[in-house]
């Protein structure tokens, strides 16, 4: 045997755990769902009937897909933008080396990525309610505010409320992207810059955000996927009300029909194969405008 078909070999059995793991929890699972969106398939029975392309032309007449998908729409067109722009901003004042306390705040900013979702939205679901501190605070300061139900009991607050806690608990994770990023660039190039008497908003135009390019690509792409794909918030806060439809999501949906009931798991997973679709698209958009120029 040769010595580079022996060294092949030793690689590819040095990955054959984790080829396994990848067929075994990923690859078979998708090529399984893909199947099951064909078929109308019970789960007490454990049986499939072939249906084509149905629960497809189903979903499509469902109204709460369609209230589903407008949610979750409003959601990630309405936290992306803001979410990235913060984490810019604060990852721009925390690379500076004269700001005080920067491994602290650092830190502080990145605590709420690294703590429990359910936490938090338990957290936030009494700090919004009828009693919490935010409506008290709201009263202090005399602004309008929903005291007779709360925030996550009123149709028109609930959803925008979840969105305010998502752009808190997210902005730390992409501040510290930023930052990989920012600390890339070459200080060079500002001390030109400088010397050149370009403003410090100049250098962020022409130097900081061209170089910044693939990491905020990056940063709109996976941000955009985790916001479509928002699941854990609706399902402990709000369960898609309080009327129906309200903060319901795509991925709700899929949970909900999937194991709300006996013989919808057809009907879920060719919702699930539908949200691929989209994020598919959605990131081959942004890839397309957001891409570096060479």
């Amino acid at each position: 045997m040769k010595p580079i078909v022996r060294e092949h070999l030793y690689g590819y059995t040095q990955l054959l755990p984790w080829i396994i793991t990848f067929a075994v929890f990923w690859l078979y699972p998708l090529a399984y769902a893909l199947y099951l969106s064909f078929t109308q398939y019970s789960t007490l029975s454990n049986t499939a009937t072939w249906i084509g392309f149905d629960n497809y032309v189903a979903v499509f007449h469902d109204t709460l897909f369609w209230k589903a998908l407008t949610n979750t729409t409003i959601f990630t067109f309405g936290t992306v933008p803001v979410t990235t722009t913060l984490a810019l901003l604060l990852a721009v004042l925390l690379n500076k080396k004269y700001v005080r306390f920067v491994s602290f705040f650092r830190a502080a900013y990145f605590m709420p990525t690294v703590t429990s979702l359910v936490v938090i939205a338990l957290i936030f679901t009494n700090l919004y309610a009828k009693d919490g501190y935010v409506n008290v605070l709201f009263n202090m300061i005399g602004l309008p505010h929903p005291e007779k139900y709360g925030w996550l009991q009123e149709p028109t607050t609930a959803l925008g409320s979840i969105m305010a806690m998502d752009v808190w608990m997210s902005v730390g994770y992409y501040m510290v992207l930023f930052l990989a990023g920012l600390q890339t660039i070459p200080n060079d190039l500002y001390e030109a810059a400088s010397l050149a008497g370009a403003s410090a908003f100049t250098q962020f135009k022409k130097i900081t955000l061209p170089l910044l390019r693939p990491t905020i690509l990056f940063v709109v792409v996976i941000n955009s996927i985790k916001s479509f794909q928002i699941f854990v918030e609706i399902y402990v806060m709000t369960k898609g009300g309080p009327l129906e439809g309200t903060t319901t999501t795509l991925v709700y949906e899929v949970y909900r029909n999937a194991f709300g009931s006996t013989d919808s798991m057809g009907y879920a997973s060719a919702l699930a194969y539908i949200i691929f679709a989209i994020l598919l698209a959605l990131s081959l958009l942004q890839m397309k405008i957001l891409k570096p120029k060479v």
